[in-house]
C-alpha cells in the first residue's frame, strides 16, 4: 500500500493562487465598463470628435455640466443675498436634468451625480454662509482623482493603462509592454497634472474669497479641458492598439 500525503482522497492539491480575482483586474474592468458607457467603444470606428462628443454626453452632457454652476456664478455676482437664491437655482437645474432623465428613462448617473455633487456643496455653503465653499467639493474631486493618478503612474499601475487594457480586451497584459506602459504613465501624468492645475489656478481664488472668477475659471478649466484629454487619450490608446483590418476591408482593398 503506498502512503499518501496530506492530500489524502486521490485528489490534486487545488492552487487558489488565481481563484479570485486580484484588485487591478477588479478595478480595471470597472474602468473599461465606465469607459464604455461613456461611448467610448474599441469596435467603433467612430471618428475622434465623435467618441469625444460621445464621451462628454453630447449637448445634454454639456448643459448639465455648464448649466447649474453657470447659474450659480451670475446670479450670485448680480446679488450676493440671498446666497439661497443662487444655490437654490443652481440645485434646482440639476434636479430638472435628473428628473427628465428619470422620465426619458435614459441612463440618470451623470445627472444625479450632478444632482448629489451640486446639492453637497449648496449645503456646505449654506452651512458656512460663505458663496465660495459651493466649490470645495469641486477641491476635493480634484485632489483625490489627481492624487490617485498621479500614485497610480508613480507605482507603475496607471488607472489609465487599467481601462484602456480591459476596454481592448487585454487585461493586465500591457504591463509586459514597454511601450504601453510608458505611453500609460505619461497619460496618467497628464490627466494628474490637470486635475493638480485646476486647484493651482482655482484655490488662491478661493482663499481671495473672489466667487466670480472662481466660478468662471471652473468653468473654463471643466469641459474645454476635459474634451482635448479625452481626444489625446483616445488617439493614444489607437496608435497603441491598432484595429485589425475585417474581411469586407481586406476584400475592397
Amino acid at each position: 500500500m503506498s502512503e499518501r500525503g496530506p492530500h489524502d482522497g486521490g485528489e490534486e492539491p487545488v492552487d487558489r493562487s488565481d481563484a479570485e480575482p486580484r484588485v487591478s483586474d477588479l478595478l480595471g474592468a470597472a474602468l473599461g465598463g465606465a469607459a464604455r458607457k461613456a461611448g467610448i467603444d474599441p469596435e467603433d470606428t467612430a471618428s475622434t470628435h465623435r467618441v469625444v462628443w460621445s464621451a462628454i454626453g453630447g449637448w445634454r452632457g454639456i448643459l448639465e455640466s455648464v448649466l447649474p454652476s453657470l447659474a450659480f456664478v451670475m446670479l450670485f455676482t448680480i446679488s450676493p443675498e440671498p446666497l439661497i437664491l443662487s444655490l437654490g437655482v443652481s440645485v434646482g437645474l440639476a434636479a430638472v436634468f435628473t428628473a427628465v432623465r428619470l422620465i426619458q428613462k435614459s441612463p440618470p448617473s451623470a445627472a444625479l451625480g450632478g444632482l448629489v455633487a451640486a446639492g453637497a456643496a449648496a449645503g456646505l455653503a449654506l452651512f458656512t454662509g460663505r458663496g465660495e465653499d459651493n466649490f470645495v467639493p469641486g477641491f476635493l474631486t480634484n485632489t483625490l482623482y489627481g492624487t490617485a493618478l498621479l500614485v497610480s503612474a508613480l507605482v507603475g499601475w496607471s488607472l489609465i493603462g487599467l481601462a484602456a487594457g480591459f476596454l481592448m480586451g487585454e487585461g493586465t497584459a500591457w504591463r509586459q509592454d514597454r511601450r504601453k506602459k510608458r505611453a500609460f504613465f505619461w497619460l496618467a501624468i497628464a490627466w494628474a497634472g490637470l486635475f493638480f492645475a485646476r486647484l493651482a489656478v482655482q484655490l488662491p481664488l478661493y482663499f481671495a474669497g473672489d466667487v466670480t472668477a472662481l466660478g468662471t475659471l471652473k468653468l473654463i478649466m471643466g469641459l474645454p479641458l476635459f474634451a482635448p484629454m479625452i481626444a489625446v487619450t483616445w488617439l493614444v490608446v489607437r496608435a497603441l492598439y491598432p484595429r485589425e483590418p475585417s474581411k469586407g476591408d481586406a476584400a475592397d482593398s
